[in-house]
């Protein structure tokens, strides 16, 4: 009941914001949809895919570096940096591939035929899908590998696609940080001040080609992608971010698409891009987070943090009063633990460990906790990387509010009823407020009646990384959609998960074309099952590769909030 009253206000509190917001510096027509078949970007995206289908791909071994299996084949594709000027400078993004085993996994001896390559996104902005397709080693995914090449890649921008930087990765954080719910006026000028810093220095590092890191150019990367792999019309799915800018995808190469699907969507409604998407964001993870805390409520036996979920929440504070006193291990202060838990807002299956650390933190044991919270020096680089093309990407793509007052007004108001990630997400994003490139007015996502092949949307109900209004939202705007929903659960990434049902529409759609016709909605997957003490192995850090996530888990819990 708490929780469904928390959010209940949460929104209230969220609408009364967005209806002030634009007086602080978000122009009031951010949507538009423009003449886009004769603009100097629409006719340099057909060069270059002119280009591109005639060189190919050449894939061979992958660098060590990639640390990629070696059944995987690794390549590049040249596309421009700016697509006004497609002779201008050019950029090479890093391809992988595992070709269609075209054998039937149930019966290795019947022939399956190739339906042509599955391009992979698996959202961000700032994370790679170079390891997507190890997927096709799962046994979810062996029918879809069967019949598709697995195609990941890296985006412009991330790991060795003209990587972006905006500081020293040696200067991050490794010590323990403070994560105050409602932090003080000396605590924001400071955060205000690493913000403009961070902006200042994406504007001095990236230079004058910052500006073409947006979620437009990633499209138009996705449609020379799709010529260099020599595939007449895209087979193309998307987790999280990947949907928004496959939507943009859609919206510009229709008669591109064969088959897409969207899991996780994000609201493409222009008008919610991306300051007012992430106060959706942050209203929804206060629902989630009752959600967690009352599954360790329920298995109070186990781990003894409380029998309500408002008692859970107790501990989950006294934790963090000890760790702004003493960080554990010198490492793990509460904006470290404060980031461990976010994780678990976006993926139930680290419930079981975040809870047994915590539990174990407050009975005297703080090593699971700085195993699961600690920075991880090594990789700083990674981190680093990810943060600057998620920055380039949102801050380039929309107007933000310049004005700080803004951002505190409606924070302040919204972390009231929704405090656990209102402030952390403010950071995260507030270099936008500071940015010295240009901004763009997001596209207006919509196509016509007969414009689009029929796409699947796939949704959880409870998801708070991409709340479900977003999913609806883009089945308005995509004719011919179907929406497939998980009722009551809230996992990001569904898609080759546990539950049968999703996966069932997702074979159905990507092997012979078929959707539901008036959508569909699933049972939930079955909850984490409690993991005691004593069977600290079965919570080992790290969850299975599932379409929410760039690569598979590690144990690193930063204060970095993980991209949508």
């Amino acid at each position: 009941m708490r929780a469904t009253a928390l959010c209940s206000a949460a929104g209230s509190v969220l609408l009364t914001a967005l209806a002030s917001a634009p007086a602080g510096g978000l122009p009031a027509d951010a949507g538009y949809r423009p003449a886009l078949a004769d603009s100097a970007e629409t006719r340099g995206t057909a060069l270059a895919a002119r280009r591109a289908a005639a060189a190919g791909i050449r894939f061979g071994s992958c660098s060590g570096d990639q640390e990629m299996p070696g059944a995987l084949r690794c390549g590049t594709v040249t596309v421009p940096l700016d697509y006004a000027h497609p002779d201008g400078k050019q950029i090479r993004l890093t391809v992988s591939r595992a070709e269609a085993t075209a054998r039937d996994p149930r019966d290795p001896k019947r022939p399956v035929p190739r339906q042509g390559a599955l391009v992979f996104n698996p959202g961000g902005p700032g994370a790679s899908g170079m390891y997507f397709p190890l997927a096709g080693l799962l046994p979810e995914w062996k029918r879809i590998g069967a019949a598709y090449d697995l195609v990941g890649y890296a985006p412009r921008g991330v790991g060795r696609s003209a990587p972006l930087s905006c500081r020293d990765p040696r200067k991050l954080s490794r010590g323990p940080s403070q994560a105050p719910t409602f932090p003080s006026e000396s605590y924001k000028k400071e955060r205000v001040a690493e913000a403009k810093a961070y902006a200042r220095g994406c504007a001095r590092k990236g230079g004058a080609g910052l500006r073409h890191y947006t979620s437009l150019n990633n499209a138009r990367d996705l449609d020379v992608l799709r010529a260099a792999l020599g595939e007449k019309k895209l087979t193309f799915m998307g987790a999280s971010y990947g949907t928004y800018f496959g939507a943009l995808y859609a919206t510009l190469f229709p008669s591109h698409v064969r088959r897409m699907v969207f899991d996780s969507a994000v609201n493409p409604d222009p008008e919610r891009i991306w300051y007012r998407t992430n106060l959706d964001q942050s209203a929804a993870f206060e629902s989630r987070w009752a959600d967690f805390r009352a599954w360790i409520a329920r298995h109070d036996e186990v781990y003894g943090l409380g029998r309500t979920a408002e008692e859970v929440l107790h501990s989950y504070e006294k934790a963090l009063a000890r760790l702004a006193a003493a960080p554990a291990g010198g490492k793990v202060g509460p904006g470290q633990l404060q980031g461990a838990f976010l994780q678990a807002g976006y993926y139930d299956d680290y419930w079981p460990q975040r809870a047994l650390a915590l539990s174990a933190y407050l009975k005297g044991d703080p090593k699971p906790l700085v195993q699961q919270a600690g920075p991880y020096p090594e990789a700083a680089r990674e981190q680093e990387n990810a943060r600057a093309v998620y920055t380039a990407v949102e801050c380039n793509d929309a107007p933000w509010p310049t004005d700080w007052r803004v951002w505190d007004r409606d924070n302040t108001d919204l972390a009231r009823v929704a405090p656990f990630e209102t402030w952390d997400n403010v950071w995260a994003n507030l270099p936008c407020a500071y940015w010295s490139g240009p901004r763009q007015r997001p596209l207006d996502v919509r196509t016509l009646p007969g414009e689009l092949p029929p796409t699947l949307i796939l949704a959880a109900e409870l998801d708070a990384a991409t709340p479900y209004e977003g999913a609806r939202e883009l089945r308005r705007r995509l004719s011919g959609s179907a929406l497939v929903t998980e009722r009551g659960a809230g996992t990001h990434g569904i898609a080759g998960g546990p539950n049968r049902c999703v996966n069932g529409h997702l074979d159905a759609y990507l092997l012979e074309g078929r959707l539901p016709l008036y959508g569909a909605d699933c049972a939930p997957r079955a909850e984490p099952r409690p993991v005691a003490p004593g069977d600290r192995a079965k919570a080992a850090p790290g969850v299975p590769w599932r379409a929410g996530q760039a690569r598979p888990a590690t144990s690193s819990a930063t204060s970095l909030r993980r991209p949508v």
